[in-house]
């Protein structure tokens, strides 16, 4: 019983609070949202008494929301500025919204009244139309008029994001599609990357290639295109160069480091005797045994491979227009080869698991430079794409 009293008390609480936020909210003229948080009690249990106030506030809130925004768009046609068609037309969307949203739950009795809940429903379809209709011109228009006349990038980013739009709120309008990959291709920045190799070493080809494979790094750059192979008929924006500048690389090393080791083992066993020299035996009549130990020695001999590469380089971009340096970014990589195996001299039982496990290796060869510069290059990747996700350009 007293759960149950808990229950309803905890319920009780939470309702009064819901209703205080949603007339919070109406009060506020925060209308959208007084509708939204009646709709979601409501569509609970719209006959439950308690929901009674939320019912009475969308009423109220409803009828406030639509004055305010019907009145909202009389004053922008009135004012008579093309750029004001999307802010007409998603606000008539809104109000019909606004009633799809709370058709479902009629009807709605105000029980208090004895009547039911009045919606004063219009159909904005014809109204949204033409405001579609008047929105997708403008957009076209202004798209054309910047391809056409627009000198700088951002002119034909923006008209990309006007017929982009376009083509979210009305598919296939004119020739939006064509004049959109017009508008892509004029506002590309488009940026030439060269590599120099300023260093008395070698670069491997294959990480050459694989340095200069943008599709790998991921890049999520809708206005930047990078070639690695110069076009002739397309004017460059933007230089990336990167330049190798010291690679170092370590003599091949090998070092020794002996270990002794010593432990006692069984060995045998002997019986045990009594004072007169008789064996001594257990309740079974079994003779008793006791271990022999002895203690067994090995010398231990561990030898290191080591080798390592250490490349440094920078990566500087430059503005070709104003033949200007934008950034100048460090470029480095470190790769060790490093390689550890074991022989040994005297008792192998003497030697620990973890020292056994070393004799199964042996030597093996050293990598060459060239594979030592390769294998840094996984570091200089990440370097490079950590770099290009940092870079831009405007």
């Amino acid at each position: 019983m007293k759960k149950i009293l808990l229950y309803s008390t905890l319920a009780f609480l939470f309702s009064c609070s819901g209703v205080k936020r949603t007339q919070e909210a109406l009060n506020s003229g925060n209308y959208w949202t007084a509708i939204n948080k009646a709709v979601s009690n409501i569509a609970d249990n719209k006959a439950k008494k308690s929901n009674q106030p939320f019912i009475v506030m969308l009423e109220d809130a409803f009828k406030k929301n639509t004055e305010r925004e019907l009145q909202h768009i009389n004053f922008l046609k009135k004012e008579g500025n093309p750029a004001n068609y999307e802010t007409i037309f998603k606000t008539y969307e809104r109000l019909k919204a606004v009633q799809q949203q709370i058709r479902p739950l009629l009807p709605l009795r105000i029980t208090d009244e004895n009547r039911k809940a009045q919606f004063n429903f219009k159909n904005y379809d014809a109204q949204i139309i033409a405001s579609k209709e008047m929105l997708s011109n403008y957009l076209y228009t202004n798209a054309v008029g910047l391809l056409e006349s627009g000198i700088t990038k951002p002119d034909f980013r923006q008209a990309y994001d006007d017929l982009k739009y376009l083509q979210e709120i009305t598919p296939n309008y004119k020739d939006a599609r064509q004049k959109m990959d017009e508008a892509y291709q004029k506002g590309l920045d488009y940026v030439i990357v060269e590599i120099f190799n300023n260093t008395d070493k070698v670069i491997p080809a294959r990480l050459e290639e694989e340095l200069l494979n943008f599709n790998t790094y991921g890049l999520n750059n809708l206005w930047t295109e990078y070639h690695t192979n110069k076009l002739g008929n397309l004017d460059y924006d933007y230089q990336m160069e990167v330049s190798f500048q010291d690679i170092s690389i370590s003599p091949e090393q090998i070092s020794e480091k002996q270990i002794i080791k010593e432990r006692q083992v069984k060995d045998g066993f002997t019986y045990v005797k009594d004072v007169r020299g008789n064996i001594v035996k257990d309740s079974l009549g079994n003779k008793i045994k006791t271990d022999n130990f002895k203690t067994v020695r090995a010398d231990f001999y561990q030898f290191t491979q080591f080798k390592s590469a250490q490349v440094t380089g920078v990566v500087v971009f430059t503005d070709l227009r104003k033949q200007q340096q934008l950034n100048q970014y460090p470029l480095a990589s470190n790769f060790v080869f490093e390689h550890i195996y074991a022989n040994y001299d005297g008792d192998k039982r003497a030697l620990d698991n973890e020292l056994l496990s070393l004799l199964q290796l042996a030597r093996v060869p050293f990598p060459s430079n060239e594979q030592m510069v390769y294998d840094a290059g996984e570091d200089l990747k990440n370097n490079l794409k950590n770099i290009l996700g940092r870079q831009r350009f405007n």
